[in-house]
């Protein structure tokens, strides 16, 4: 699958990936301080942004769709980061490509399988019942996803999926119905057969229980020499909540200053 990406800054290859309900838009931020020294790479995984809808959406192709992305642009020795979703695509692609990659920044995810969340379907439920028939602007849909959906920081992201066809047409950028008839293969762990023996940082939000302590062992197992960091005032949304610090984190590890400078 060809997936959209955006693209900024020259250097080493840095490929950042995003999360369920996200979309490469999330990242641009954190992104172009990040092309101040690497060459940045943001697709829209299938089903999200701009990308291709797909009926299938599991972990095997999600990795198979970054292998054919970092084919594509001939990317060798690269720097790879994954928020949620896209941190366990990672994972994936690095058990199966260590030689293709330099350094792996995972971002609240971790390997093991995750109870399904009901949240989720809460969400995705709310999502299936606005109507674009009615509804015709941003703001009214904010308005009803607000009754159904909390904390408010989720609303915004989810609306950050709808677009406009044409006119006071609306419409979802999200595959909702693929994701809602998959969701359970995103719960899945990840699996691996030999360590991954190279820098590794994991990120947690110390409000979120995505990494928990119990997840120390697992992740230590399979990267040897990974570093935790835990951001204490973000929940899983790290990357809107602390940016910040998400970026002197990246900064340390990847050894580049990424000064986040909002706008």
């Amino acid at each position: 699958m060809k997936l959209f990406y955006r693209k900024y800054g020259e250097g080493a290859p840095l490929v950042l990936l995003h999360g369920l309900f996200g979309m490469s838009d999330n990242w641009v931020t954190i992104g172009k301080k990040l092309a101040e020294k690497f060459e940045v790479f943001i697709p829209d995984q299938r089903n999200h942004g701009q990308s291709p809808h797909s009926n299938t959406f599991n972990y095997f192709a999600l990795t198979d769709d970054l292998y054919e992305f970092i084919e594509d642009h001939g990317l060798r020795n690269i720097m790879l980061i994954g928020h949620s979703m896209g941190g366990k695509v990672a994972m994936n692609y690095a058990f199966q490509n260590p030689h293709r990659i330099e350094k792996v920044v995972i971002i609240d995810i971790s390997l093991r399988k995750y109870p399904f969340r009901q949240q989720h379907v809460e969400i995705l439920k709310a999502m299936q019942s606005l109507d674009f028939n009615t509804v015709t602007h941003r703001k009214e849909a904010g308005g009803i996803l607000s009754e159904k959906i909390k904390p408010d920081a989720i609303v915004q992201v989810i609306l950050k999926n709808i677009y406009r066809i044409s006119g006071n047409r609306l419409a979802w950028r999200l595959n909702v119905k693929a994701v809602y008839d998959n969701l359970e293969y995103i719960f899945e762990g990840v699996e691996h057969s030999n360590p991954f023996k190279k820098p590794v940082l994991f990120v947690r939000g110390g409000k979120s229980n995505y990494i928990s302590d119990e997840d120390t062992d697992l992740i230590g197992a399979a990267f040897p020499g990974a570093i935790i960091k835990t951001l204490e005032n973000a929940s899983h949304w790290v990357h809107a909540e602390a940016p910040d610090e998400l970026c002197a984190v990246l900064s340390d590890f990847l050894e580049k200053e990424c000064l986040y400078r909002p706008g």
